[in-house]
């Protein structure tokens, strides 16, 4: 995929798995479905909870990769990874907002802001730094 290809793809509502490695070494990465958000030339951030181990494994590993991909052929991808650029908490009503918004749509997205509170979660903002990605729809051109 080019450049604007990749960034269109992963600003693209899909749900991302994001891996982080264990601190220990005796684990494999901890890879869990997540929901984020991501403009092109920008950073992507999601939302977790704040204790979780998830979380202590991202604050200890510094660095993130979030792979995203399609589920109809031509099968397309796009994994980046990078450093955790900043943890914002409390979550801001905005930010969480926009996730629920972004994946549920207007009503169900307000319906679940409405059943669940921001407490107890941070936002990860991540600046991608490498990037791989394929278009198999591309294959032999």
């Amino acid at each position: 995929m080019s450049v604007g290809e990749r960034e269109a793809f992963l600003a693209g509502v899909r749900l991302g798995v994001l891996s982080v490695s264990e601190s220990d070494g005796d684990r494999a990465p901890v890879a869990v479905p997540m929901w984020y958000s991501y403009e092109p030339g920008g950073e992507l951030y999601f939302i977790t909870g704040a204790k979780s181990r998830k979380a202590e494994l991202i604050r200890e590993a510094g660095r993130v990769t979030l792979c995203v991909h399609n589920d109809d052929p031509p099968y397309r991808y796009v994994s980046v990874e990078g450093p955790v650029t900043a943890v914002d908490e409390p979550v801001g009503e905005t930010e969480r907002a926009d996730l629920a918004h972004r994946y549920l749509g207007p009503d169900l997205g307000d319906r679940y802001l409405g059943s669940t509170t921001g407490e107890g979660l941070a936002l990860f903002r991540v600046r991608p730094e490498h990037w791989s990605s394929a278009d198999f729809g591309k294959r032999g051109e």
